[in-house]
């Protein structure tokens, strides 16, 4: 492991800074900014470590034969489906990703967004647009039933703030958990399309996998209870998007709440803008204010940890996708 200036090669989307917060690592390493493939061509020969900001790149993988001595890639988010290519899975260069940072924002996010469903501020705020007093009664959420499709850190957050609302919230994971703290009861995936017809809000946590992708379909909107709130702030292919529409439509299923979609931006003449029981947000829920430091810091702490030969946290299981329960380290 290189221990003198070892060369990190930042990768950030076209035109964007580097990010705030790395003002530590001067004079611990040199810091290469690059934002398009050419660059990243030029610079990955002498990279010892990539930091990946940009997480919808693809060009990591055109400029991976290049990479002579890396020995470490780190992505600020938490899905980092983008970055796991063949090449990438089978090497033995260590992928770390952002878990951790953004778990209790995005949980705030989703307790939001029931609570939007629940008491129905869309109508209370568009008749206060149009100064109509209109009395209605709205939905309590104590001992309402809630199902989060993924129990990683992130979908434990989103456990602890629902339950502690009121709701009784289960889990799906890859397989079945005993005992879990933050959860009712954890079921295996394969018990997906059973459990859906009991929740009043199904929560999409997962990361991005051959496993999960196309997951919420035709199928599984049918399961799901008529009166139920989809809620997706995993990843936007979880979700058959024309298999949604068509639910909505039919009102096969009551609303949905969607911060990522199969296609992003969201399209302006896409349906989903226009559906009065639909909440479009914009890949956005775990952005706090100052989160983009709080990963400079992360990656900071990381950092110290390579270079002083200690286990680096956050090592993602390349061929499931995602840290793994045995391996999370809490970050926050």
């Amino acid at each position: 492991m290189s221990t003198v200036s070892p060369v990190i090669v930042l990768l950030t989307a076209p035109h964007d800074p580097p990010p705030p917060g790395l003002e530590p690592l001067e004079g611990r390493a040199e810091v290469v900014h690059v934002d398009d493939k050419e660059g990243l061509m030029e610079a990955i020969p002498s990279a010892d470590i990539l930091l990946v900001t940009d997480f919808r790149t693809a060009v990591v993988r055109e400029a991976w034969p290049r990479a002579e001595r890396l020995q470490w890639v780190h992505a600020t988010s938490a899905g980092v489906d983008a970055l796991l290519f063949p090449e990438m899975i089978e090497s033995e260069i260590p992928l770390t990703n952002a878990r951790g940072v953004f778990d209790r924002s995005i949980a705030e996010y989703v307790l939001g967004l029931v609570l939007l469903f629940a008491k129905d501020f869309r109508t209370t705020l568009a008749l206060q647009a149009e100064r109509v007093w209109r009395h209605r009664e709205t939905e309590r959420v104590q001992g309402r039933h809630a199902l989060v499709v993924g129990a990683g850190s992130i979908g434990r957050q989103i456990a602890r703030l629902l339950r502690a609302a009121g709701l009784t919230v289960d889990g799906i994971a890859s397989r079945d958990r005993a005992d879990d703290p933050d959860f009712d009861t954890v079921h295996g995936s394969a018990h997906l399309l059973e459990r859906l017809p009991e929740a009043d809000f199904v929560v999409i946590a997962a990361p991005l996998t051959g496993a999960t992708r196309g997951m919420f379909n035709a199928r599984a909107f049918t399961a799901m209870a008529p009166t139920a709130r989809l809620i997706n702030i995993g990843r936007g292919p979880i979700v058959v998007t024309d298999d949604l529409v068509e639910a909505l439509r039919a009102r096969r299923i009551a609303g949905a709440a969607l911060d990522v979609f199969e296609e992003e931006p969201l399209p302006p003449d896409h349906p989903l803008w226009e559906m009065e029981q639909v909440v479009v947000s914009h890949h956005m829920a775990g952005d706090f204010i100052g989160w983009q430091a709080a990963l400079s810091a992360q990656f900071i702490d990381n950092f110290q940890r390579w270079c002083d030969g200690l286990p680096l946290h956050n090592v993602v299981d390349k061929k499931r996708g995602y840290v793994p329960p045995e391996q999370e380290h809490q970050s926050t």
